[in-house]
């Protein structure tokens, strides 16, 4: 299964490295984003191998981000551990933004101002 999220970049984990039983080395990266959701607003999200790696390195925290990503689970010893595995970023559209701040905001109409010939107070 694969999801969309957009949300802003909060922090960039330090990358992890390390050797597998078959002597193979490998990488890995977190990071983390802010969804703006009411409730558990932060998500982390792991990038395995340098070529997902590098794809974090065009982004500064702060930044709104589009993240495609996939959840995997898996068992070990009885107790099941999950993944959030990101495999796109993009930044996120502005205009779509900016539109959507330009027209979520009514636009005031002021009232025509009262003339000497109106003298009543209400």
């Amino acid at each position: 299964m694969s999801l969309t999220i957009k949300g802003k970049l909060v922090k960039i984990l330090p990358v992890e490295s390390g050797s597998s039983k078959a002597g193979k080395e490998w990488k890995k990266q977190f990071f983390i984003l802010d969804s703006g959701d009411q409730f558990n607003p932060e998500i982390c999200f792991s990038l395995f191998g340098d070529d997902k790696i590098s794809m974090l390195r065009n982004f500064m925290p702060g930044q709104e981000l589009e993240v495609s990503f996939n959840v995997s689970s898996r068992e070990f010893n009885g107790k099941y551990y999950h993944n959030i595995d990101a495999w796109k970023i993009t930044a996120a559209s502005v205009t779509n933004q900016a539109n959507y701040q330009a027209n979520s905001v009514p636009a005031i109409e002021s009232a025509p101002l009262p003339t000497e010939e109106d003298d009543l107070p209400f």
